[in-house]
């Protein structure tokens, strides 16, 4: 017998933390949202070596940052709350990057990474690009990638208003990683 949730009601992390079954979930402003069955093995592909190589940078800069990918909760709270029954948005970005180290504790990050990268599928594309490219805005993520497995990546850059630029979108040669004050990671190592 499963667990039986209902996908109207609002919920809060202090729920789902009792969510004790095999299933993966998100919740955005308090929302449910189902996550779909393990990737497909291309997606798998490309998200081991973008995590590769921005481990390998991590390395490079001394390891001050941290490098995560799902499944890794990222608690995101609206108004600086840490208790775990207001907080109502959880994620699982594919990739994350946190270097201010005491937002992690032994449940995963609490408030904004540096960086997030969410890897395209058919079953999530326009919820990593509407809600989700939201959700990290509002958040204050850094440095948000897009990456498209058969066609290349967009980042956009955190900007002192608070909002996102337009993007730019690369599908060859090397990503400058902004965290990281012009590191680059080459396409053809993640492709």
């Amino acid at each position: 017998m499963g667990l039986s949730l209902d996908l109207n009601k609002r919920y809060t992390y202090a729920d789902y933390l009792t969510w004790w079954d095999d299933k993966r979930r998100e919740l955005v402003n308090g929302f449910i949202r189902m996550m779909s069955p393990a990737p497909k093995v291309r997606h798998q592909e490309v998200s081991g070596n973008l995590y590769s190589g921005l481990h390998q940078i991590i390395r490079k800069h001394n390891g001050k940052c941290k490098i995560f990918s799902a499944p890794f909760d990222v608690r995101l709270p609206r108004n600086g709350e840490k208790e775990d029954h207001l907080i109502d948005t959880v994620v699982q970005p594919d990739i994350c990057i946190i270097c201010d180290l005491s937002k992690l504790d032994e449940r995963g990050c609490l408030g904004a990474p540096d960086m997030v990268a969410e890897i395209q599928s058919f079953s999530t594309a326009k919820y990593d690009t509407t809600q989700k490219f939201e959700l990290y805005e509002a958040a204050g993520v850094r440095e948000y990638w897009i990456v498209y497995p058969s066609e290349g990546v967009e980042v956009f850059l955190l900007q002192p208003d608070g909002k996102y630029d337009r993007g730019t979108r690369y599908e060859a040669g090397r990503v400058p990683v902004y965290i990281f004050n012009g590191t680059e990671i080459d396409l053809k190592d993640i492709f």
